[in-house]
């Protein structure tokens, strides 16, 4: 099953979680990978393809990392209709709880606006402790996708991501 991975990493801690885990997660589960920048994506990138899994880091205040931010006009054009899409993002539930993990709702609000399909829900579990306000979910207990801290729980990432990859698998 082919996949598209969009990412965008300033300090690299996305870009790790991509290669450290989430790629090796994927091939094993039957998935064919292209990896590609956000900042150098083309628009024949989304209209070529089907499946996405969107990487999002959420910056300071709930903001979008640089690359995505810059990018971000040109993504709210995208036409999803027909396409599914998964969303990981990473944050820091301790520094900056109220906004932990925004990104992954920002991104996944444009792509349910624009006819896309949004898979690979995650739930709150008493694993996280942050503030209920953040941007990530979807209602009271469900995040848009899947959400990591590696400032604070990088113990817990790759178990989360094999979870979420076999959840991913089954709803592509």
């Amino acid at each position: 099953m082919e996949v598209k991975l969009i990412y965008g990493t300033d300090t690299g801690n996305t870009e790790a979680v991509i290669d450290s885990y989430l790629l090796n997660q994927l091939e094993e589960n039957g998935f064919e990978v292209e990896s590609i920048q956000v900042d150098v994506i083309s628009s024949e990138t989304w209209q070529n393809n089907e499946r996405f899994i969107l990487g999002i880091p959420t910056w300071y205040d709930g903001e979008l990392q640089s690359s995505w931010e810059d990018y971000f006009e040109l993504f709210k054009e995208v036409d999803f209709t027909g396409k599914t899409v998964a969303i990981f993002g990473l944050g820091d539930q301790i520094g900056y709880e109220e906004w932990f993990c925004d990104g992954i709702g920002i991104l996944g609000e444009v792509v349910i606006k624009n006819g896309g399909k949004v898979i690979g829900y995650t739930e709150k579990d008493d694993s996280y402790d942050f503030d209920d306000q953040s941007k990530a979910f979807v209602d009271e207990n469900t995040f848009y996708g899947l959400c990591l801290d590696e400032d604070n729980q990088d113990e817990l990432t790759e178990e989360r991501v094999t979870n979420w990859v076999s959840k991913i698998k089954n709803e592509f």
